[in-house]
């Protein structure tokens, strides 16, 4: 499928589904996974990004339930970047980001979910991830040696 969307705009509109309800902080630290992401130095997400494509971190297959069109059951996901429509403070969010800025309580952390809960666990799925912060409704995790081995 070819995205019609400029890579700040694909960006900003994956801010806007992933974090659009958790404030400036909130779509911050998001931007700042996505990014970390795209500067890896190792692991799953070095080879992914190629050198530093946001694209291909956005859109690789799995990674972020906005880019898909369908959920695990296959009914049609409404909440996707396609039905996005972000606004100035997305893509002020977005060339945030992209000119380095992070959200320093995060470290390099590469993941992101929201519990169920109010606890978050402490290990991302296959202790790939530790946890390093909850900001709103996401806990994010900061890479541990096993990811490196991904």
């Amino acid at each position: 499928m070819i995205i019609p969307y400029t890579d700040l705009e694909l960006f900003a509109r994956l801010i806007e589904c992933e974090a659009g309800g958790e404030g400036v902080l909130g779509m911050e630290a998001v931007a700042s996974v996505v990014m970390n992401r795209v500067n890896a130095t190792g692991g799953e997400y070095a080879r992914v990004s190629d050198g530093g494509s946001l694209r291909n971190i956005i859109l690789q297959p799995g990674q972020f339930a906005c880019v898909a069109t369908e959920d695990d059951d296959g009914e049609p996901n409404a909440q996707n970047i396609y039905n996005m429509a972000p606004t100035a403070l997305q893509y002020a969010v977005a060339e945030w980001a992209l000119v380095g800025n992070r959200v320093t309580d995060l470290g390099e952390a590469l993941w992101f979910y929201a519990p169920q809960g109010a606890e978050c666990r402490e290990f991302f799925p296959s202790n790939v991830g530790k946890l390093v912060v909850r900001i709103n409704e996401h806990c994010f995790y900061n890479p541990t040696e096993l990811y490196y081995e991904t």
